[in-house]
Formats: C-alpha cells, structure tokens, sequence
C-alpha cells in the first residue's frame, strides 16, 4: 500500500509566507549595509562607468544565494517532514526574488 502523508494545511503555507518575508526583509538589510561601500551614488555622470556598480550586484546577489542555500540546508534538516514539501518552494521564490531586490538597491 502507498504512505499516507499529511499535507501541509493553509495555516502552514500563511506561516511559510511571513516566515518568507522576514527572511527576505533581514536579509535585504544585512546585505544592503555589507555592501554599501561598493558602487556609484550617482551613476548619471558624463564618465560614467558600469563596473563599480557590476561588482556591487554580483556581490549582492553572490551573497544572497550564499544565504539561501545556508538556510535551505538548515531548514531542511530542522522542519518537520510535513512541511518540507514547501522549502524548495520557497527556495526558488527567494531565488527570484533576490533578482527582485536589486531595483530598490539601487534607487533608494
């Protein structure tokens, strides 16, 4: 016979999501206040260059994934195995999400 497992209900998704948006807020400031030497203030110059700012949204987004993957791995070994089924979820939405980020990043 096949297992029988318990999804995880609409409270559980709600949690998921607020727990979601309090990962992403502390982490967009963390990562706003690490790299807020890199970069140009003021990007509409007549000698403007792109490679100040380049290196600002790699860092960025190079520690936002380095974030991710930190807590995915944790929270995959802590959660019980009911709600594990929403990690990779919200896994990818973080992924996009920290592309998301870099609009505000950039226009204060």
């Amino acid at each position: 016979m096949a297992e029988i497992t318990k999804k995880s209900g609409p409270l559980a998704l709600l949690a998921g999501f607020g727990l979601f948006l309090l990962f992403e807020v502390v982490a967009y400031q963390v990562l706003k206040f690490a790299t807020s030497g890199l970069g140009m203030q003021d990007q509409m110059q007549p000698e403007n260059t792109i490679v100040s700012n380049w290196v600002k949204t790699v860092v960025f987004l190079l520690l936002h994934l380095a974030l991710d993957v930190v807590a995915v791995l944790i929270l995959s070994n802590r959660m019980p195995r009911r709600y594990r089924g929403q990690l990779m979820g919200w896994f990818y939405l973080s992924l996009l999400t920290g592309f998301l980020l870099l609009w505000p990043l950039f226009n204060p």
